[in-house]
């Protein structure tokens, strides 16, 4: 047998060594409701001010990933982006990840204590179309009395590429949203 890369590739993959390099996280596992669920995820009694609070003890940040079971793209998010072990590792670190579906009917009790359904809660906010991540600052009791839309400090809107989603998420661990805009972080060399 000729020595190629191929070659060398294939013989690696026979004593499971070929994909040192290019190392997974764990699985996603397929919920009842159909949703795709990292088994780190943030279990909740889904009430946010506690949450929020729980994970800023934690000295973690809070965010809200709404998804809807059949979306192309919340599957690409859990297989290609949390698939990616800097990625996840980075997440699971520095963020508590609360998954709620966005036509969903478990009760949530938000911020100002009022208690609604998933999918209630999403018009609210409104979160229209999945993935949705919601980040939120620091401590819950401010976001009280303030309008629904005013309260998380950056959104990130349907599908990022795997390298634009961990910045997101950077941007948000970083506070860079404080001085800069998320297109802004992008272009500066630390983005």
């Amino acid at each position: 047998m000729i020595l190629t890369r191929r070659n060398l590739l294939l013989a690696l993959g026979g004593l499971g060594l070929a994909g040192a390099t290019c190392v997974r996280a764990a699985e996603p596992i397929l919920t009842d409701d159909g949703l795709y669920k990292e088994p780190w995820f943030l279990e909740s009694f889904l009430d946010l001010s506690d949450d929020l609070e729980g994970a800023a003890k934690d000295g973690k940040r809070f965010v809200i990933m709404w998804e809807l079971k059949g979306c192309p793209y919340c599957k690409e998010t859990h297989f290609v982006n949390f698939a990616r072990t800097d990625i996840a590792d980075y997440i699971k670190a520095n963020f508590d990840v609360l998954q709620l579906n966005i036509i969903g009917s478990r009760k949530v009790t938000d911020f100002d204590g009022s208690e609604l359904s998933e999918k209630a809660l999403a018009l609210k906010y409104g979160v229209r179309f999945t993935p949705t991540l919601q980040f939120f600052p620091e401590r819950a009791a401010p976001l009280k009395n303030i309008a629904p839309t005013k309260r998380e400090v950056t959104r990130a809107p349907g599908y990022f590429r795997p390298d634009d989603f961990l910045a997101m998420f950077r941007y948000v661990r970083e506070k860079a949203y404080e001085s800069k805009s998320f297109r802004d972080f992008l272009k500066s060399p630390a983005g």
